[in-house]
């Protein structure tokens, strides 16, 4: 499947193709969900591997863990990297037990590299279980929270359902009010995009909970299970109306990635997201059993898509770094379809979330199953920041 099967690592590398570390390390705390959200790419993707791990990381991973992120932070000099607690719903395993992890990774790290190294932590949960006492927890361990939710209201969330099919909705309305007290903490908001749901409400429900950052999401589809909705560009007529009541509000806008990274790209400065942009890939997922894997929304592709054959027993990060899977997505434009290559947009684009591009016939080498939605919605912004452009310099 181009590009894996055709990617001649050692051959790039004696070009010159040099390998970018990792610095975002997603670990995995527990293997297990209290919520069976419809749209959830890890329970309900392609890839059923999670039925073969413990439900929760072990000491002696949580150790070798360390250790491999140390040992590759010295080596690459890292000045900075971001541990990230998922799951499953991370909060299953126990605030004190997530605590000890990040402690061990810094222990270790500041152990090789000194203090030259921050080693900055967050924790990504669904919501249920943040109570005063585990935010206070992760907060005074310098542990910061994000919250994953669709909107401000029960409706909003009414794919977020427990096994029992019950709504999700109190139980994180009360997490989220007690993590408004404590902004330190407070990572900010990730929300799935549902074309059915509307954008303002969407934004104006999510804005009174007063999150630093909000990120927007396009469902992990690709070619092989397509978008359900109907319509030339629908996430995009979504995103646009949402981006203009954003874009309007000036100043008091809570900052959304997606269009900010947009916005860098368009004025040609690099970007940092997966959903947008041709930056190298530099986040890598370890596993309940220590199993190293590329990110999560590869398991919507197909079964062992984000398998490197790897483990923090056995291999180093630096043998994760020269998989074809990992090389073609620190590729850049070079990864890119022909299609992709030939339009104008593909600097700002750059084929968009790369698990989005999956098809059978041809692998990752095709446009985003979302192109018609990001070209509509990067030709809005581009227009608007012009007009704005344009009247700021006008004589």
């Amino acid at each position: 499947m181009w590009p894996l099967e055709e990617l001649d690592v050692p051959a790039l590398r004696r070009s010159g193709l040099q390998a970018v570390p990792f610095r975002q390390f997603v670990l995995k705390a527990n293997g297990r969900c209290n919520l069976a959200c419809s749209y959830c790419y890890v329970y309900e993707g392609a890839d059923s591997s999670w039925r073969e791990r413990p439900n929760r990381v072990s000491p002696d991973v949580v150790r070798r863990t360390a250790t491999r992120i140390a040992e590759h932070a010295a080596k690459h000099r890292l000045t900075s990297l971001q541990i990230n607690l998922h799951g499953g719903e991370p909060l299953l395993a126990g605030v004190s037990n997530l605590v000890a992890q990040v402690g061990a990774v810094r222990e270790a790290v500041h152990a090789l590299c000194g203090r030259r190294c921050a080693v900055e932590a967050s924790v990504q949960t669904n919501g249920t279980l943040l109570t005063e006492h585990a935010v206070a927890q992760l907060a005074d361990a310098g542990v910061r929270i994000g919250v994953s939710l669709d909107g401000g209201t029960p409706w909003l969330n009414r794919r977020r359902l427990d096994h029992a099919g019950r709504s999700s909705w109190a139980a994180t309305e009360a997490g989220l009010r007690i993590l408004r007290g404590r902004p330190e903490a407070y990572a900010g908001i990730l929300s799935v995009i549902d074309p059915d749901s509307d954008p303002t409400e969407v934004y104006t429900s999510l804005s009174a909970f007063e999150p630093p950052t909000m990120d927007l999401l396009l469902p992990h589809a690709n070619w092989a299970f397509p978008p359900t909705a109907e319509g030339r560009h629908p996430y995009g007529d979504w995103l646009v109306r949402l981006f203009d009541l954003w874009f309007d509000a000036g100043e008091r806008a809570v900052p959304i990635r997606l269009f900010h990274e947009i916005i860098a790209l368009l004025f040609g400065v690099p970007g940092r997201a997966e959903a947008v942009g041709n930056s190298p890939m530099v986040a890598v997922v370890v596993d309940t059993d220590g199993t190293i894997e590329q990110v999560d929304s590869l398991k919507t592709a197909y079964a062992g898509a984000p398998a490197t054959g790897c483990n923090v027993f056995d291999h180093t990060f630096d043998d994760v770094l020269d998989h074809p899977g990992v090389v073609a997505r620190q590729l850049g434009t070079e990864a890119l379809s022909p299609t992709c290559l030939a339009c104008p947009l593909a600097e700002v684009c750059g084929g968009g979330n790369y698990a989005h591009r999956y098809s059978p016939v041809a692998g990752f080498r095709n446009p985003s199953v979302y192109c018609d939605d990001l070209g509509f919605l990067i030709l809005h912004i581009a227009r608007r920041v012009r007009t704005v452009a344009d009247s700021a310099f006008a004589p």
